[in-house]
């Protein structure tokens, strides 16, 4: 099983499942500010689940690809979208600050 280290924790989860799904499940702040209250909900419209990723995940498909195409966002970011983001291996994320998590400030690393 995939092991996830996020915000100081290691989890496991089964491989090809949703990043963002288990991040949630396993109490990691994966949103900022009111981004918390507002977002897609997984949907991959609104990008506010935006984090770096290190390791073996999904590649990013065509909604995914779109929206990090467009402002705040770029694709030169190396950000992907935890909902739309299958864990394939293992991995470690890292979350940056603003409201669509572009910024460029950490707001938490795998250590914590």
């Amino acid at each position: 099983m995939p092991k996830i280290t996020a915000q100081g924790k290691t989890f496991e989860c089964a491989q090809g499942a949703n990043l963002r799904q288990v991040l949630l499940q396993n109490g990691i702040e994966l949103y900022n500010g009111a981004a918390s209250a507002i977002n897609c909900h997984g949907l991959g419209t609104c990008s506010t689940c935006a984090v770096q990723v290190e390791g073996a995940v999904s590649e990013p498909e065509w909604r995914e690809r779109t929206r990090r195409s467009l402002p705040p966002h770029s694709l030169a970011q190396n950000r992907r979208l935890a909902c739309q983001t299958q864990v394939l291996g293992d991995v470690k994320v890292t979350k940056f600050d603003g409201a669509w998590g572009q910024g460029n400030q950490t707001v938490w690393t795998p250590k914590g």
